[in-house]
């Protein structure tokens, strides 16, 4: 991943958890389960030679459903 392109996933990130403070838990935790699953579902699209962005999506699906799920 390119410098440029991994300062804008960290500030998009940032800023996404910065407007969590209208949202009950269960939506917070959706929130960031996406935000963290998605910056590994990158990691590991980047790291196995396949599509980060593919493993970004693939990765903010889950972790928003998981986030979702757990109490």
């Amino acid at each position: 991943m390119t410098h440029l392109l991994r300062c804008s996933v960290i500030a998009a990130l940032a800023l996404s958890l910065a407007a969590c403070s209208g949202m009950n838990r269960t939506q917070q935790r959706a929130l960031s389960g996406g935000a963290i699953g998605a910056a590994g579902g990158a990691a590991v699209g980047a790291v196995t030679g396949g599509s980060p962005l593919t493993g970004a999506l693939i990765g903010g699906a889950g972790g928003a459903a998981l986030g979702a799920l757990t109490r």
